[in-house]
């Protein structure tokens, strides 16, 4: 059996023996690069640009600014949760009258090499009539603000508002009712590698560019459309890719000038971003301040929920629209079932840096606000939170089971799950019911520990299609083609396994081919934790429809019904006694003296996503002298269905929860009053090491597989993330009991604990 199996994954090899190659691994003779001149101010308006000195510095080969571009050329548009309503704030390739962010591209310098066009750039003069920045959701909603988008006429973008039952009618028959501020900060994905392009322009002006990633049939499908051209004189190519995890991939002001460079010149142009430029440019993720109102019952059953979310959108609307905030809302309510459910979102502008998706995007979010306001209940009630949890938990028998909230334009529903079976494997693994025996001692020790837990439910496996191509050699081995992009998660690993199962072969001889558009025909990508549960179900199916192909082969040779044959270990086998009837490479031979083609593509469509479901666990210890928080224990439990790689599940629950661990306690992309970031740098933004990342125990069942596709199975990519945040901090209050702290806002920092426990101290002399 191939699926299941914990494997070794196929890409590590080239990977650790350095025969990777990235997009700054390749280069072409004759080769120019761009360097991007970006605004130094949060909002300004563009007085003048003058290019004349740079212009004439040996070496230059071209400089682009706004008014160079084609006139009719669009701003970039939205690939998810498109709205015409949005398109009034979207970004052009190069700021055209003025700036909204630092960061925000106002020219392209291209030169014989990086240093040249660096000293270019120096000698460019852009002239601004810098205008009063807005840096702060309310202040961006006062009436005295300065519109950003005059053609939108607010600062408010978009408004979401969902409802479920009557909230202003049930909160009033609440005996308990709790109103909190909850804030998560703006961070992003930060990758080993950041953001480059190579693009190469051939004598019939058909263009290809090296550094795709994510999403690359669709980019594909822009930058042909931007650039006037057919889809066919468009070729993007995927490159070994250092980390996607959202921010990578999307469609940049970038991804359309450098190939339009290349245009120009007729030479390949090379671009690869720096750190501060990925700091500044590249999607930020995650800022939203939450008003909670909720009500509840003395046993702990809340009956209403209402919240009115802020989201920090940036300076412009970009390719994942209001992916975000929609996943906040549609997500919020977790796996509880809740009676009474109001949620608002205002999607604001500021003069920061855009915003788009982050690893569990809407849902780390979410999951913060939503955990913390169940330990407060607990709290309130004097109950421990576990039981609150049970009590509110969404029952098997109920399941399927909607919210009635959209998101990805689509109702949530659950498939399927038993939330309280996960909770219940935490708690044991944890020993929370010797706890508070343990944390008593710990406290005679003047030792400070404390156990938090946080319940998530994930969505994955978002459509509406993925394609698969599947072909069996006539040596054995397999050419296995998908739409999905590699970007870390393991896919030809995971593909190969699926295939082999099919197959009857070792996954070892299968290969996978994805992100050249000009070798897969079409896709849809890499995001939405999708890659195993839509291109691996297209995967199944295209090696099932060649696996039908042999067996039918096989069974004309031999004169039986096809349905007495199985395939196995490179054989055809008589399911009665598993006796060989005949080879594999005997019947491939067959099948080729017949005319029969062992290739099949198959097209899996999915309407509703995918909900698999856990749970967080965090131990930690506070230093009293200091604040500084240590993680003794952590737990994930999680239940996907089926695990195809349970080596794989684990990778990536790790890794996630080392992500989550980032947001929870370090990483802050800070701005000042005039939209200057102060984080720009791994000076000042932190990110956790090997030192900081415990050591994670891992727990992964299989108790609830999708019905919605044939292998039962569900995501693993964001699980690992978005319940990081509340576990440890209902950790740290756990800890604090009796101390004036009250975690609401993101990241925790030891300068908080610290003030906390001093103020404990003083006020108890």
């Amino acid at each position: 059996m191939s699926i299941g199996a914990r494997v070794k994954r196929l890409e590590d090899y080239e990977l650790l023996t350095g025969k990777g190659k990235y997009v700054g691994d390749i280069q072409f003779l004759d080769q120019c690069e761009a360097v991007i001149i970006r605004s130094p101010h949060a909002y300004a308006k563009i007085r003048s640009i003058d290019i004349a000195d740079a212009d004439k510095l040996p070496g230059v080969s071209l400089i682009l600014t706004a008014e160079h571009l084609p006139e009719d050329l669009l701003p970039i548009p939205m690939r998810l949760s498109p709205d015409p309503k949005l398109e009034l704030a979207l970004q052009y390739p190069l700021a055209k009258e003025y700036v909204r962010y630092v960061g925000d591209p106002v020219a392209v310098v291209v030169a014989e090499n990086r240093y040249i066009a660096e000293d270019a750039a120096d000698l460019i003069k852009v002239e601004y009539e810098v205008l009063p920045a807005v840096t702060d959701v309310y202040q961006a909603l006062e009436p005295s603000a300065p519109v950003l988008h005059s053609k939108v006429g607010s600062n408010n973008l978009y408004v979401i508002h969902s409802k479920k039952g009557s909230f202003d009618q049930r909160i009033k028959a609440c005996k308990h009712v709790l109103q909190k501020e909850l804030y998560v900060q703006r961070h992003s994905g930060i990758p080993l590698e950041t953001r480059g392009l190579v693009a190469v322009s051939d004598e019939n002006e058909k263009i290809t560019v090296y550094g795709a990633a994510k999403v690359v049939h669709f980019n594909q499908q822009l930058l042909a459309q931007l650039l006037g051209k057919s889809k066919e004189d468009v070729r993007l190519i995927e490159t070994n890719c250092g980390g996607g995890f959202g921010p990578r991939g999307e469609f940049y002001p970038e991804d359309y000038l450098i190939p339009y460079a290349a245009l120009q010149l007729k030479r390949p142009v090379k671009w690869i971003e720096d750190r501060l430029e990925h700091f500044k440019a590249t999607n930020h993720s995650r800022e939203q301040k939450h008003k909670v109102t909720i009500g509840f019952d003395d046993n702990g059953r809340i009956l209403a929920l209402r919240d009115e979310i802020y989201m920090d959108q940036g300076g412009y609307i970009r390719t994942h629209g209001i992916t975000v905030p929609g996943l906040t809302q549609g997500m919020l309510p977790g796996p509880y079932d809740f009676a009474a459910i109001e949620l608002i979102t205002n999607l604001v502008a500021t003069n920061k840096t855009p915003v788009g998706t982050y690893r569990g995007p809407g849902r780390f979010e979410g999951t913060f606000v939503r955990e913390r306001i169940i330990d407060m209940v607990a709290d309130k009630l004097q109950m421990d939170p576990t039981e609150v949890r049970k009590i509110n938990f969404i029952r098997p028998e109920d399941m399927p089971y909607t919210n009635g909230i959209s998101a990805l334009g689509q109702v949530v529903e659950f498939d399927n799950g038993d939330y309280n079976s996960v909770l219940d494997k935490a708690r044991a693994h944890m020993k929370w019911k010797e706890f508070p025996t343990k944390q008593a001692e710990a406290r005679k020790q003047g030792r400070l520990i404390g156990l938090g837990f946080a319940s998530f439910v994930e969505k994955s496996g978002f459509g509406p299609w993925e394609f698969a191509e599947v072909e069996l050699l006539p040596n054995g081995n397999v050419i296995c083609k998908t739409g999905i992009a590699e970007v870390g998660q393991g896919i030809k690993t995971t593909y190969a396994q699926i295939c082999a199962e099919q197959l009857g072969i070792p996954y070892t001889k299968i290969e996978v081919l994805h992100g050249d558009t000009d070798v897969v025909e079409k896709g849809n990508g890499a995001f939405a934790t999708r890659g195993t549960v839509v291109g691996g179900t297209a995967i199944w199916y295209a090696a099932g429809l060649v696996k039908e192909k042999l067996l039918q082969c096989a069974a004309d040779a031999l004169g039986v019904p096809k349905a007495e044959l199985t395939l196995d270990s490179e054989q055809i086998l008589f399911k009665t006694d598993q006796q060989t009837a005949i080879s594999l490479l005997e019947v491939i031979d067959l099948c080729k003296s017949r005319g029969i083609r062992l290739k099949e593509q198959y097209t899996f469509h999915i309407d509703h996503m995918t909900y698999p479901y856990g749970s967080h666990a965090a131990e930690v210890e506070i230093d009293p002298e200091t604040g500084a928080l240590s993680i003794l224990k952590y737990y994930i439990g999680y239940d996907l269905g089926k695990a195809i790689n349970p080596l794989l599940v684990d990778g990536q629950l790790i890794g996630g929860m080392a992500q989550g661990l980032g947001g929870t306690l370090y990483e802050q992309l800070a701005y000042d009053q005039i939209g200057q970031l102060i984080t720009g740098s791994f000076m000042d933004y932190l990110i956790p090491t090997s030192m900081e990342v415990p050591e994670i125990s891992t727990e992964i069942f299989e108790n609830s597989p999708s019905k919605l596709n044939p292998l039962g199975v569900k995501g693993a990519g964001e699980g690992g993330t978005v319940a990081v945040a509340p576990a440890i901090a209902n950790a740290v209050m756990n800890a604090l009991k009796g101390y004036s702290l009250e975690i609401t806002s993101l990241p925790i920092r030891p300068e908080h604990i610290r003030k906390a426990i001093k103020n404990y101290v003083t006020k108890n002399m």
